[in-house]
C-alpha cells in the first residue's frame, strides 16, 4: 500500500521551513501532496493559482514524490479524494503545536483512519513565517535568506 501524505497550508509565500518539511516528509512517504488551502479568513498576497504556480516552480527539480494541488473545504475530503491517509504538519513553537493538536483531533473524529504526522521545523527556519516574510519585504527588508530564490522573483514582480 501506497503510503500518501497531505502537507496543507497557505503558503503566502512558501518559506525555506516550508521547504524543509517538504524535503524532508517526501523522505518518509511514497508521495507528498502539498496541497495549497484556499481559507478565507486569511488575507492573501498571492492568488490560489499563483501559490500553486510558485511551489511547483521552486520544486520541478525535486518533484519525483512531490504533487503540488489546491483544496477547498474539509481536509478530510481532500484525503479521501487523493487516497491519502496522512496530514504532514510542521511544527515550530509551543502554540504551533496546541494549534494543530486540535485540528489533529477533530480530523481524527471526523475519521479515525486519517493520522497526522507532526515534524519539527529544524531550528533554523523555527522564527520563519509568511506573515513575517510578507512584512519584512513590503518594508524593503531582505529576505533572500527565508525563501527560495524563485520566491524573491515572485515577490517582486507581485509588490511591483
Amino acid at each position: 500500500m501506497k503510503r500518501i501524505a497531505v502537507y496543507p497550508g497557505s503558503f503566502d509565500p512558501l518559506t525555506l521551513g516550508h521547504v524543509n518539511i517538504i524535503m524532508r516528509g517526501r523522505e518518509i512517504f511514497d508521495k507528498l501532496i502539498v496541497a495549497v488551502s484556499s481559507t478565507i479568513a486569511k488575507d492573501y498576497l498571492f492568488t490560489i493559482s499563483e501559490r500553486v504556480e510558485i511551489i511547483k516552480d521552486v520544486f520541478k527539480k525535486n518533484n519525483a514524490k512531490i504533487e503540488v494541488d489546491f483544496f477547498e473545504g474539509l481536509l478530510i475530503d481532500y484525503l479521501h479524494r487523493k487516497g491519502a491517509s496522512s496530514i504532514l504538519r510542521g511544527i515550530r513553537t509551543v502554540s504551533d503545536f496546541e494549534y494543530e493538536y486540535q485540528m489533529a483531533l477533530a480530523n481524527k473524529k471526523l475519521d479515525e483512519s486519517v493520522e497526522t504526522v507532526f515534524m519539527m521545523t529544524e531550528g533554523e527556519y523555527s522564527y520563519l513565517s509568511s506573515t513575517v516574510i510578507k512584512e519584512i519585504f513590503k518594508f524593503g527588508g531582505d529576505v533572500s535568506n527565508m525563501v527560495p530564490k524563485a520566491v524573491v522573483s515572485y515577490l517582486v514582480k507581485k509588490l511591483k
